[in-house]
């Protein structure tokens, strides 16, 4: 078993080897229109943290709290 694993590991690195080397092709890495739509897609995501962040706030008061009020039938 560790052969069969340390030959796996040995071939892929030798043949990844070259995929390592080469450079990256695009000169910028992108453009600013591709910076605003990560940009975006980043502020629809914190927005939804911040509700989702209260309401488990809430959930883990209403466990943990200890309220001693007993409920009455009428």
């Amino acid at each position: 078993m560790k052969n069969t694993l340390r030959n796996t590991l040995i071939a892929l690195i030798t043949f990844s080897s070259s995929a390592f080397a080469a450079g990256s092709s695009s000169a910028s890495g992108g453009g600013l229109l591709l910076s605003l739509f990560i940009g975006f897609f980043a502020l629809i995501i914190v927005c939804q943290l911040v509700p989702a962040t209260i309401m488990l706030v809430g959930i883990l008061k209403g466990l943990f709290s200890r309220d001693s009020k007993e409920v009455t039938g009428h």
